[in-house]
């Protein structure tokens, strides 16, 4: 079962390395919708410096959005479902790879980029740990609700259209919280309650979303 996860997820990021611009497409997005907020709002070094925590997560939610319907929409077109679904692997465990390929390809490549968004940005090198630090579970919970919000509206007429508006309140908490960290480390304040909050979404999302995910696969195939 092991061997078929991993499968999973090895088969998912060969294709992402063959079509390596949808990734590519996702970080420069991040990038470029982060250098219009200088534009619009002006190049005073306080008004970025105090915008950038609510920036960053802003960006990497979009960026985040943009792959979910493709997440398993192509292998319902090609058929490729089905056969994942045959395989014996729980659909849950077939969505939670699905979904750990998302964020390998999509949430890792944001982390990285995080960092010279947060230096266009001006903010205090002092806060790059909590920005990280929220990052790193906050981009998994995006890919967690992001996919079971594909997987639910798979095989839907305008599922494109209803996938935002799925994942969004979803993930407002998410934002809430992971800019607040930013913020109060930028502050000078205690960011460790924010970071639990956080934390104990993840540790919500992690075993409910594979689950409803799950069984929004095994909707779409029947």
């Amino acid at each position: 079962m092991t061997r078929l996860f991993l499968g999973i997820i090895e088969r998912d990021l060969r294709l992402a390395l063959r079509h390596g611009a949808d990734t590519l497409g996702a970080v420069l997005f991040f990038i470029l919708v982060g250098a219009l907020f200088p534009l619009a709002l002006g190049p005073s070094p306080e008004l970025l410096r105090r915008m950038a925590p609510g920036v960053i997560w802003v960006c990497a939610l979009l960026a985040a959005l943009l792959p979910l319907d493709r997440l398993f929409g192509s292998e319902l077109e090609d058929g490729s479902l089905d056969h994942l679904l045959l395989t014996g692997l729980p659909p849950s465990l077939v969505a939670l790879a699905k979904m750990t390929a998302h964020w390998l390809t999509t949430g890792l490549p944001l982390l990285i980029a995080a960092f010279p968004m947060a230096v266009m940005l001006n903010l205090p090198t002092h806060t790059f740990p909590a920005l990280m630090a929220g990052l790193i579970p906050g981009t998994i919970a995006l890919s967690l609700f992001g996919g079971m919000a594909a997987s639910i509206v798979l095989g839907a007429r305008r599922g494109g259209v209803l996938l935002p508006l799925l994942v969004l309140p979803l993930v407002t908490p998410v934002l809430i919280f992971g800019a607040a960290a930013v913020d109060s480390a930028r502050s000078g304040l205690v960011w460790a309650p924010d970071m639990e909050l956080l934390l104990a979404i993840l540790a919500g999302a992690f075993p409910l979303c594979p689950l409803a995910a799950g069984a929004g696969l095994r909707a779409a195939v029947e």
